[in-house]
């Protein structure tokens, strides 16, 4: 990873981990210390400051921190402590505990995570929560949505950077005769060409799709599909298409109208902050005129804003 502002490659993790502990020292919190450091670290920076504070201090870096910590501001910190397969598990097991499930969760995480990455997140999940992930992804989804996830979650996709334009132009083909050319719509063709392809050959196909059906992917999904799987193969199409713009679309469905959406927000810039944060904010400014910083501003406070703002810096 680049080295950049948030990450540099000079830090002192003793150091840290002992300005850490005097910010927590005594009556109240020095929380500016906490964002200075935390919020400029990678996560496996701050990995490695759990490691050390727990040899120099014989406690836990995370317990200290939620009992000096509240709101949001406690919930960004600890969502940044968890390395990032372990904090994707917990948001999949999250959105599918209790009664009903977060579909949105499930698309978001599911449809944007590469095949390396979601053997990992499967990896934490099952020792975690003594659980196969695909197992509970079954039993808590149903119909085209559940075959769309759980094909996902088999890690599948083609990785190869080469294009057959031979190829893409039947598949696209196929994708018309599957949606627009029939009544109703077979989904499973859908589901074998969006979840197995690679990117670039997914590019392709879109491209030829176009010219064949004289319009856009997404516009015959959206009205060839509907609810969940529909939901779940437009995030694949514009996960492919550009996945930072997907993202900054995310980030701005959270803020917009009445009211944040705090997990939401939590959540993406956490997962993003270490990987293509600086893409997604082009992104956003593009599409919105707006800087995801003049948002953030605008829509939090407080420490739980200056935590944000580190963390896209």
């Amino acid at each position: 990873m680049a080295t950049s502002k948030r990450a540099p490659a000079n830090y002192n993790a003793e150091g840290d981990a002992n300005n850490l502990k005097k910010a927590m020292k005594g009556l109240g919190t020095d929380e500016e210390t906490i964002i200075n450091i935390l919020g400029y670290r990678s996560n496996a920076q701050r990995q490695e400051i759990k490691k050390v504070y727990h040899a120099l201090f014989g406690k836990e870096l995370v317990k200290d921190l939620k009992s000096e910590l509240g709101g949001n501001f406690e919930k960004v910190i600890m969502a940044m402590m968890i390395p990032p397969e372990e904090y994707d598990a917990a948001e999949l097991k999250r959105a599918m505990k209790g009664i009903g499930t977060n579909e949105d969760v499930l698309i978001e995480i599911m449809c944007s995570r590469s095949n390396d990455e979601f053997r990992a997140i499967s990896k934490a999940y099952e020792s975690k929560y003594k659980n196969i992930l695909e197992k509970d992804i079954k039993s808590d989804t149903s119909g085209d949505f559940k075959r769309l996830l759980v094909s996902l979650a088999t890690c599948n996709r083609q990785e190869d950077k080469n294009v057959d334009l031979q190829k893409a132009e039947t598949d696209a083909k196929r994708l018309h005769d599957a949606g627009e050319k029939m009544w109703g719509t077979d989904e499973a063709v859908f589901n074998s060409i969006l979840v197995l392809q690679s990117y670039p050959q997914l590019r392709a196909v879109f491209d030829q799709y176009s010219k064949i059906a004289k319009k856009d992917i997404e516009d015959s999904i959206k009205s060839e599909m509907s609810g969940d799987v529909k939901a779940g193969m437009l995030a694949v199409v514009r996960v492919v298409k550009n996945k930072a713009a997907f993202f900054a679309k995310k980030l701005h469905d959270s803020m917009k109208g009445a009211g944040t959406d705090d997990d939401d927000l939590i959540r993406i810039i956490v997962s993003r902050s270490d990987k293509d944060i600086s893409e997604i904010k082009k992104e956003f400014q593009k599409i919105y005129g707006k800087t995801l910083e003049e948002f953030i501003k605008g829509d939090t406070s407080g420490d739980y804003k200056k935590i944000l703002l580190a963390l896209i810096s």
